[in-house]
């Protein structure tokens, strides 16, 4: 089995083009189930999301394998978006990267988390609630879910 090694760091503005095009390929894995509709995360300006917001690359020599966006409001932590290239997928990276963000917001002060993931991504729904996200919602388009990460 090929194992992989990576390290999260803080994204900064050179990792904008790096970060943009490991999510359109992460997202690209999905572009059949919508008809060749382009999904969100394909459609954003990374330079404008590592300004707003907290994001984080996991690399892997100097490559961009895997991103993470968080959202801090005053009263929730939201997992705005993760995604892993397809070739470091199935080695754990994922779940790295969902601990990871699990791990800030407890540092903030938060005691739960919240995300959203498409409902034609019944996989992704599976693994959260496997590592211990419940479902709380879901519309047309979105499935909610939720996460107690306080001690």
């Amino acid at each position: 089995m090929k194992t992989h090694n990576w390290n999260i760091r803080k994204a900064t503005i050179d990792d904008a083009e790096g970060l943009r095009n490991c999510m359109f390929m992460a997202y690209s894995e999905y572009q059949d189930r919508f008809k060749g509709l382009q999904l969100p995360p394909m459609e954003v300006d990374y330079e404008e999301e590592i300004k707003s917001y907290p994001v984080w690359i996991a690399e892997s020599g100097k490559e961009i394998v895997g991103g993470l966006v968080l959202v801090f409001e005053q009263s929730s932590a939201t997992i705005a978006n993760v995604a892993v290239r397809p070739d470091f997928q199935g080695h754990g990276l994922g779940r790295g990267l969902m601990t990871f963000a699990e791990s800030v917001a407890r540092e903030k002060g938060y005691q739960k988390m919240g995300l959203a993931t498409h409902v034609l991504f019944s996989k992704n729904v599976s693994v959260y609630s496997r590592m211990g996200w419940t479902e709380v919602g879901r519309d047309d388009t979105r499935v909610y879910m939720e996460k107690q990460v306080s001690k």
